[in-house]
């Protein structure tokens, strides 16, 4: 599971099997867990000089969460 140097989120882990993506942000903890998540999304989190701005542009609002 990798962890972040963000503003925004401190960790994610990630199922392929389920498509399962968890998120650890740092103001809120977590984990916010979003379904339906393709790998691609992931690698591209992982990837992505701002972990916030990438969330919200890929992620928030486009995959159901509980």
């Amino acid at each position: 599971m990798p962890y972040f140097r963000s503003t925004a989120i401190s960790r994610a882990e990630y199922n392929p099997q389920t498509l399962v993506l968890s998120l650890w942000f740092t103001q809120s903890g977590g984990p916010y867990d979003y379904y339906g998540v393709p790998q691609h999304i992931f690698d591209g989190l992982c990837r992505a000089g701002s972990k916030g701005s990438y969330f919200n542009t890929y992620i928030r609002d486009r995959y159901g969460t509980r």
